[in-house]
């Protein structure tokens, strides 16, 4: 009897010695699929779950903490509330309409001319974008990336050929306080701004006008497109913006929220990062020291929950889409402009400082060399160049984390494929639904989720055997523009995101973690049931 209890025990141990064997080879460590039968990831598990770990899914499962360390207004608007002149934030678009001559301020050509007030209508002439010194205090840039100025500070002609602002090229925009679209603009000496010539704008008026109908009125049209990081530290102002910025960082993204998406089964997070970031406490003007601590307790909460982490650098120096969610300071993109500043190395220093500091952390997954650099304004041998030097610069210090280029927005989805050889490179693609109201407005559940099974997972397909990248679908999210969709749509729609998603080489990161838009947002979508796990798992 005890020959035989040993015998039973004996068979036990060696069975499951073959299975912990057998199990370690399915890790990632390594990522099992049929293009990329192992692409494997660096540091293996960190910590089990009760019953399997988070890395026993074939790919990655992944989230977007968007909206942590680089704002979007539109995540939480909230962090807005109470700027002095709201409107009035960098990068917003204004015009000016003379109420003596009820016509237009205009930069002659474009700029580098003189400002004139006889346009009858509104274009890019007449449009001028903000720079925001202070509260009350602003810049004013022309269609041709001059800036307004008032010639010796004021008392003569204002013209629109500075090429970059100081003095005489800042303005006082004061409010009528009972109607705040009526306005003074009063130069550095102290005169104001009037229309006393249709074809000259002048900084010459010495006294202080009325608001009656006068040459030194204004009627001001605001548009607010951006609101960014940029836009809310500097709408702030350094003291206010400090504690801001510290409350949301601590509030925003919680160890909790690890545990969270732990518990669900999700295996990585995409953790959107600025440039600015490498220089940290000390980071240029107007950002706010922060984010490097905060990154650093990501990392540690990461480990703590057998979660890696990818870190995405979302905005680039000088933008490389010229979008709130690169900071652009007035959506200009000029990231890619090799004329004075050198924006592509300092975004390759940003790089080198995030691989050198996280390369040996067991938690790090990869790092994203850009998001979303624009067709339009990033030309492709640039984009090749910069994504080459960036996946030498990571190699310095790691030669285990995935090196991930993003898409061009509006290039062609394989063009990228081949840039770098195949060591642990991955393509990062983004599908979303919205955006091309040609494409997707007012079409049917039906007629989308048939999209997704049809188009998209041709795509994937196409993208799977196009080159030496393996293919991430870094930002998807079960949003549309389906109105009055019921909760049952919603369901179905995930459900084919998930399953068509699922099929590309390196897997899936949902946009984003928390969202004032509940159905943007993942916990809120797992939450209230309106995006459910596959029963086989993510």
């Amino acid at each position: 009897m005890v020959v035989a209890r040993l015998l039973v025990r004996g068979y036990l141990v060696l069975g499951l010695m073959i299975l912990i064997v057998h199990h370690q080879s399915l890790l990632p460590g390594c990522f099992t699929n049929d293009a990329h039968p192992r692409a494997c990831v660096p540091g293996g598990v960190v910590a089990l779950q009760p019953e399997r770990s988070l890395f026993d899914a074939s790919k990655v499962r992944a989230v977007s903490l968007g909206g942590w360390l680089v704002i979007e207004k539109w995540m939480k608007t909230s962090l807005f509330d109470g700027i002095p002149d709201g409107d009035l934030l960098d990068g917003a678009q204004i015009s000016l309409q003379s109420i003596s001559r009820g016509t237009y301020l205009s930069a002659e050509r474009g700029g580098g001319d003189r400002m004139v007030v006889n346009r009858t209508a509104i274009s890019t002439w007449e449009t001028f974008k903000v720079w925001r010194v202070s509260a009350g205090v602003y810049q004013l840039r022309v269609f041709n990336k001059m800036f307004v100025s008032a010639m010796n500070g004021g008392g003569g002609a204002v013209l629109a050929s500075a090429a970059s602002p100081a003095q005489w090229e800042s303005f006082k925009i004061h409010r009528n306080p009972s109607q705040s679209s009526m306005v003074h603009i009063q130069a550095y000496n102290g005169m104001y701004l009037q229309a006393r010539d249709r074809n000259l704008l002048t900084a010459d008026l010495k006294d202080v006008p009325g608001w009656n109908k006068n040459d030194a009125t204004f009627i001001m049209v605001v548009n607010t497109p951006l609101g960014g990081e940029y836009q809310l530290a500097n709408g702030w102002g350094a003291e206010a913006a400090v504690n801001v910025f510290q409350k949301h960082r601590e509030s925003f993204v919680q160890e909790s929220d690890f545990r969270f998406l732990a518990s669900k089964g999700i295996n990585a997070v995409r953790i959107p990062v600025g440039y600015w970031i490498a220089s940290d406490p000390n980071p240029p003007a107007p950002y706010v020291s922060g984010s490097l601590q905060a990154l650093d307790n990501g990392f540690q909460w990461a480990n703590n929950h057998g979660i890696k982490i990818i870190i995405d650098l979302h905005a680039a120096p000088g933008s490389q889409n010229g979008q709130e969610h690169s900071s652009s300071r007035d959506g200009i993109a000029e990231w890619a402009v090799q004329v004075g500043i050198d924006y592509i190395g300092e975004s390759i220093k940003t790089i080198d400082f995030l691989a050198s500091r996280y390369g040996n952390n067991q938690a790090l997954l990869g790092i994203e060399l850009l998001n979303e650099p624009g067709a339009a304004v990033v030309p492709l041998d640039v984009l090749k160049d910069y994504y080459a030097r960036g996946y030498s610069t990571v190699r310095k210090y790691t030669s285990s984390a995935y090196v991930i280029m993003c898409q061009r927005i509006g290039g062609d989805f394989t063009e990228l494929a081949n840039v770098l050889p195949a060591d642990k490179v991955v393509l990062d693609v983004h599908f979303y639904n919205l955006f091309n109201h040609e494409l997707f407005d007012k079409k049917t559940p039906e007629w989308n989720i048939d999209f997704v099974y049809n188009d998209r997972l041709s795509l994937v397909k196409r993208l799977n055997t196009a080159g030496n990248a393996l293919i991430f679908v870094g930002e998807w999210t079960n949003e549309w523009m389906v109105e009055n969709a019921s909760q049952s749509d919603y369901l179905r729609f995930g459900a084919a995101q998930l399953q068509v998603f699922g099929q590309a080489t390196f897997g899936w990161a949902y946009w984003s973690y928390q969202h004032q838009l509940y159905r943007w947002s993942f916990k809120q979508s797992v939450q209230q049931g309106y995006l459910n796990a596959p029963t086989s798992g993510w």
